[in-house]
């Protein structure tokens, strides 16, 4: 890298060459810079997704009764069943019911998918400061799952990522993962993610609003 004035406009033609003398040279910081930044957007999300699995096993029966508190409590529920895997959340069953007994089902549709979009954001920030910890993992289903879906989100970022997100499944957390430590854009990242959430919102909460829990069951999720 050279130190030059940036004001002074010069014309080159293809045969001059700018040469450095060794005194010069600038190491690149930006490296380290954005080194730090994982590190504190990895740490970041290490700890809400760890504290929110802590809140949910404290105050579990606090979490069962969320559905009391209407399109708050839609919203709360799925910030705790977007962010973590860990621990079980009764996202669904709540959503489901709530869209059943709500006013207006389709502001509980909007309120669990900007819920899961929040929590989604904390994964997408773990992976991000994470990911390299993951790649470096000696574990082999881990490593294996996890370069899978690396190579899914690189090939075909968008599609998977809305892929896993518009259905009800439980590959939304490594694709959120694997989208912080590719640098996946953030903004392109939400959009889809709420894209995507709505449109699961909006089936389970309508399921809910005309009771046809049967055929979820019929397919395999309990609500």
């Amino acid at each position: 890298m050279c130190v030059y004035n940036r004001r002074i406009m010069v014309k080159q033609t293809a045969e001059e060459k700018i040469t450095c003398p060794p005194g010069n040279i600038v190491p690149d910081k930006s490296g380290k810079k954005s080194a730090k930044w994982s590190y504190i957007l990895g740490s970041i999300g290490v700890l809400l997704t760890v504290l929110m699995a802590v809140a949910i096993i404290v105050f579990n029966d606090r979490v069962q009764e969320l559905e009391q508190y209407g399109y708050i409590g839609a919203f709360i529920i799925s910030v705790f069943g977007g962010a973590t895997i860990i621990i079980p959340v009764p996202m669904l069953a709540i959503v489901f019911a709530l869209g059943g007994v709500m006013p207006l089902p389709w502001l509980v549709g909007i309120a669990a998918a900007l819920g899961e979009t929040v929590g989604g954001i904390t994964i997408y920030m773990t992976g991000h400061g994470a990911g390299k910890a993951i790649s470096s993992s000696k574990h082999g289903r881990i490593q294996k799952a996890y370069d899978k879906m690396l190579d899914l989100i690189e090939r075909r970022g968008a599609i998977t990522l809305f892929a896993v997100t518009s259905v009800v499944n439980p590959f939304f957390y490594p694709a959120a993962f694997a989208c912080g430590a590719l640098r996946f854009g953030l903004r392109k990242y939400i959009i889809i993610v709420l894209t995507g959430k709505m449109i699961k919102s909006m089936t389970i909460v309508y399921a809910g609003y005309f009771g046809i829990k049967g055929l979820f069951h019929a397919i395999g999720i309990e609500l």
